[in-house]
Formats: C-alpha cells, sequence, structure tokens
C-alpha cells in the first residue's frame, strides 16, 4: 500500500508540473480557453475509455502490475515531451498520449490496492493512496513555479521526465501484488451484464455528477485571464498556480478524510453530500470581480469537493463489486468519469467565454442531480 502510495506522489508531481504549466504553454501559442477545454476534455475521454479496457483485460492477468507500470511510463514520456511541442494539436496529441498512460494504469493499480488493504479499511487506503497522490500534485505546481521563474516552460516541461519514470520504477520493484489464481476475463458485453445493479446506480451518478466537473486547468487559465492586466503575463501565471497547489492541497485533507468517513458510515450518502459540495464554487464563480480572495475561495471549495468525489467513489465500487470483477468494474467507472469529463470540460470551456452564467449553472445542475441519485444507491 506504501509503495502504491509513493508512486502515485511521485508521478503526480510529474503530470501535475505539466498541468500547471499547460495554459502558459497554449497562451504562448495564442490558443484561449476553447482549445484547452478542448484538449482538457479529449484527453479525459481517451483516459476513460482506456481505464474501461484495461479494467476488463486485468481481469484476465495473473499479475496487473506489469500493465500498470507501462501506464507510468507512457505518461511520463509524453509529458515530457510537451518540452518539445511547436502548436496547438502536438500539445493535444501529447496530453491524450499522456492521459492514455494514466487509463492504462488507474484500474489496475485501484485493484491492486483493494487486494492489497485490510478488511474494514478499505475507505482508509483508498483515502490513504488519494492523499498521497494530492500530495503530488501540491509539489507538481509548486515545482513548476520555482522552475518557471529560473529555467523557463519548456525546461519545466523536460524535467517532468524525472519523477515520472522513478514512479514507474518505484511500482515495479517495490509494490508487492497478490498472485491472482485461475483469472477469468470477461468481454465487455458478458462483464457488463455481471456487473452488481447497485454499482450500476453509482455509475449513473457518477455519470450525472461528473458531466459538471470540468477540468481545473481552466480554473488556472481563467484565474491568469483575470489578473493578466494588472499583474502581468508572468506574475499571473504564477499566482494561478500556487492557487492550483492550494487546491491540491485541500484534496489532500479531503480526500483522506472522506476515506475515514466511508470506512464508518454508508459511503454512497457520504458520496451525495460530495456531488452537493460542487455547487458551492459554481456559485463563487458568478461573484462580480476577479480578486485573489475570491478565486482562492472557489480554488479551495473545488479541492474540498474533488478529493472527496474520488475516494468515496472508489471505496463503494470496491465494496459493491466482487474480486472477479473490480478491474472490470474500476473500468467502467472511470470510463464513465472519463465521457463526464469530456462533455464537461469542452462544454464549460465553450459556455463560459460566452456566458459564465450559463456555464456554472449546468455545472450545479449537475452536482445536484448527481447528488440526488448517489442518495438512492
Amino acid at each position: 500500500m506504501i509503495g502504491i502510495g509513493l508512486a502515485s506522489l511521485l508521478a503526480d508531481s510529474s503530470h501535475e508540473m505539466a498541468t500547471a504549466v499547460l495554459p502558459a504553454l497554449l497562451a504562448s501559442f495564442g490558443a484561449g480557453s476553447a482549445a484547452l477545454g478542448l484538449i482538457e476534455g479529449a484527453s479525459d475521454a481517451l483516459a476513460g475509455f482506456a481505464k474501461l479496457f484495461s479494467g476488463f483485460y486485468s481481469d484476465g492477468l495473473r499479475r496487473r502490475k506489469p500493465l500498470a507500470v507501462a501506464g507510468y511510463g507512457l505518461t511520463a514520456a509524453a509529458m515530457g515531451g510537451l518540452a518539445w511541442t511547436g502548436a496547438v494539436w502536438q500539445a493535444l496529441c501529447l496530453r491524450s498520449a499522456g492521459w492514455l498512460g494514466r487509463g492504462v494504469r488507474s484500474p489496475v493499480r485501484k485493484a491492486i490496492l483493494s487486494q492489497c488493504a485490510p478488511p474494514g479499511a478499505v475507505g482508509r487506503a483508498f483515502g490513504f493512496e488519494r492523499a498521497m497522490d494530492n500530495l503530488g500534485a501540491v509539489a507538481g505546481p509548486l515545482l513548476a513555479v520555482a522552475f518557471l521563474a529560473r529555467a523557463g516552460l519548456r525546461r519545466t516541461l523536460a524535467f517532468t521526465l524525472i519523477p515520472g519514470i522513478l514512479a514507474a520504477a518505484l511500482f515495479l520493484f517495490f509494490v508487492k501484488e497478490p498472485l491472482r489464481n485461475n483469472p477469468a476475463a470477461k468481454g465487455l458485453p458478458e462483464g457488463w451484464s455481471a456487473l452488481p445493479a447497485r454499482f450500476k446506480r453509482l455509475l449513473a451518478a457518477a455519470g450525472v455528477a461528473g458531466s459538471g466537473d470540468f477540468s481545473k486547468t481552466l480554473l488556472i487559465f481563467w484565474a491568469e485571464e483575470a489578473w493578466r492586466g494588472r499583474m502581468g503575463f508572468a506574475r499571473a501565471a504564477s499566482l494561478a498556480m500556487l492557487f492550483y497547489a492550494g487546491y491540491n492541497a485541500v484534496q489532500v485533507f479531503s480526500s483522506y478524510a472522506s476515506g475515514l468517513l466511508a470506512d464508518r458510515f454508508s459511503g454512497t450518502r457520504s458520496l451525495s453530500l460530495g456531488y452537493a459540495a460542487a455547487v458551492i464554487p459554481a456559485a463563487l464563480l458568478l461573484f462580480p470581480g476577479s480578486s485573489p480572495l475570491k478565486f482562492a475561495a472557489v480554488f479551495g471549495f473545488c479541492g474540498l469537493y474533488a478529493g472527496t468525489w474520488d475516494t468515496l467513489e472508489s471505496a463503494a465500487a470496491a465494496r459493491l463489486l466482487p474480486e472477479d470483477l473490480r478491474g472490470a468494474g474500476f473500468g467502467a467507472l472511470a470510463a464513465v468519469n472519463g465521457a463526464g469529463d469530456l462533455v464537461s470540460s469542452a462544454a464549460v470551456g465553450v459556455l463560459w467565454a460566452l456566458s459564465p452564467a450559463a456555464a456554472m449553472s449546468c455545472v450545479a445542475a449537475s452536482a445536484g442531480l448527481g447528488s440526488f441519485l448517489a442518495a438512492r444507491i
């Protein structure tokens, strides 16, 4: 469990460095919010569908670990490759490849973690892994700010190769995976039919809520855009990345705390409250003005609900799924989230450019309906 957590910390440090500077990279190409939203949405959707197929495939493997290591390696190579991009389409291809690697490894890692978790501590196991992941997401933007000031945009992106490769090596050499006896993978139609009915209701709630859960890279872009006129490009970008680090710091707390709650209370009831919390930052974004205090509150509340969602969805899935279907189930959950990410990031990015009120109204409506569905699982 500790090895998985440390690998998550290093991997997130790597790709969150790249995520933090991606808006600045796109701005240097003259791209705007709509392009960023489409890149993020397409990448998240590709990752989601990779998780679906990886999860179903991994249920037929005696050892899932090599598949996870390959995913870590692909993400590291793609994120580092952004250092040599010169156009939006190249950034799209590499970002998508990086998220493909994340998609391959994610359900495999969760299935291994659910095997290793002590009985009665599934929520804590997922909360610990998510907290370590989010510690990496705190370190990544902070490293990006430090490197950006001294080494520039391209060298900062190139440096992401180091923690990314270390994450793959750590997972390879330090994660001990229990050997599975007589595994049997099911095809997509057969596997889908075998998933429990309550788990399918969890998928429905996650899909509805996720259709408004836009990429937080858009928040970095909106903050930069709001401050650029009075602060200048470099200072606005650095401040936005620091706020993004704060967002991830809040996720560290909310991930682990929600894991503890999941072990004591009904995971789906807690998840319902987590979905509802997404309404708060959506409403805050509609307040007039562009003060750092307003954006601090938005980033903070987004971190609070984001950590809760991921941990509680995973803990609920682990309890609702039999062991021989966990790869498939975690893959299906990730695919639903990926489809929601495609809709939300692309739609919210475009809608924001037309009408921020319309964009945030859609976010609030999807979160509220998802909360209602989660309460009825």
